[in-house]
């Protein structure tokens, strides 16, 4: 694993002899980066936030340790992910078990992305200081594909040993040798490990993978029906929203988010069923007013949701965050984020009337 920018070896000796100034340039460097890998390991955007502080504490107490056999960036990613390890061993969960619903087929998962109930978005933002060294477009497309919601919920479904397998040797690039290195386990070892999380990850990613990664662009496809669908459910145009979505279309709720009290996520679909799952939301005596404001997320549009009784007259409130999945000029899924993530997007809590 080698950084494409060369590493100032007078910075790096400096950093290893103990000078604050220059270990905290240059690992300040890495922090967004080191950030997305963590968050690839947990699933969740806190926890990464967490576990980067964890990896620098570390880092600096073992700085005389470091041999330069390989880039400071590279002894970095080795202690991100050790201690992502130690946090899953010693933190039981568990996604929903994947026989409560049938697999999809076409464009959706077997299971939406909230049956993981810890699963967080990842603010766009944050994402292109992050982006590969290497510039190519093959790196580029890993970066994009590996940061999906899809690809982000499957690989949570792996045991914590063979999903850093996967994402050091097919996200990072790393060799067999390296990982098993890491891992402290036989080269044979960590490509068995390799090949299981492979097979794995398919059972749980949507059937047509064009269709979920990589992600592109901001496309002005997507920001016309970004556009329309904030107009319609403002609105409360049921003629436009069902306009926006396909007849697959589903749509989830983390618990607490979208008015989904419960204990568990839950998920819909069928144009139909999502329309009537909406429709005391938008009309009738418990309808609420909305405002919304555009974001992205996961290499997605996604829209921050706040809502009011028509009859008050205070600020609107962070209701929930969607993250949308558009396929083909429509939208296919709707996610629903509790409004706890609005902080790490830059979003206010409250809009006024």
């Amino acid at each position: 694993m080698q950084s494409a920018e060369a590493e100032d070896k007078a910075v790096v000796e400096a950093a290893r002899a103990g000078d604050e100034a220059a270990f905290a340039g240059l690992t300040e460097r890495y922090r967004r980066e080191l950030r997305v890998h963590c968050y690839r390991m947990l699933g969740s955007f806190d926890e990464s936030e967490d576990l980067v502080q964890e990896t620098l504490l570390r880092a600096w107490r073992g700085r005389e340790t470091y041999q330069a056999r390989a880039t400071f960036r590279a002894w970095l990613y080795r202690i991100a992910t050790n201690a992502c390890l130690d946090f899953l061993d010693h933190t039981v969960r568990k996604p929903l078990p994947t026989e409560l619903t049938p697999a999809a087929s076409g464009y959706l998962a077997p299971l939406p992305a909230v049956a993981v109930p810890w699963l967080q978005p990842y603010p766009d933002k944050l994402l292109e200081p992050a982006a590969a060294h290497d510039q190519e477009p093959p790196a580029l497309a890993v970066a994009r594909e590996t940061i999906e919601l899809a690809f982000l919920a499957a690989i949570q479904y792996l045991p914590p040993r063979p999903r850093a397998a996967l994402i050091l040797r097919d996200v990072l690039g790393w060799s067999a040798k390296e990982t098993a290195l890491l891992l402290e386990t036989t080269t044979a070892s960590a490509n068995s490990a390799l090949q299981r999380a492979r097979a794995q990850l398919k059972e749980h990613l949507p059937a047509r993978r064009a269709d979920w990664g990589p992600a592109t662009d901001p496309s002005e496809e997507e920001r016309v029906i970004l556009q329309r669908y904030m107009t319609a459910v403002t609105s409360a145009d049921d003629a436009a929203i069902g306009a926006l979505l396909r007849d697959d279309v589903r749509c989830s709720h983390q618990p607490g988010a979208g008015g989904h009290d419960g204990p568990e996520p839950t998920w819909y679909s069928g144009l139909d069923t999502v329309l009537a799952g909406w429709e005391p939301a938008l009309h009738g005596p418990h309808a609420l007013a909305f405002r919304m404001l555009p974001t992205r997320a996961n290499g997605h549009p996604a829209v921050a949701t706040y809502i009011k009784w028509p009859s008050e007259s205070g600020e609107f409130a962070a209701f929930t965050l969607n993250a949308l999945l558009v396929v083909e000029g429509k939208i296919a899924e709707v996610v629903n984020f509790v409004p706890a993530v609005f902080e790490s997007f830059g979003l206010p809590k409250t809009l006024p009337a």
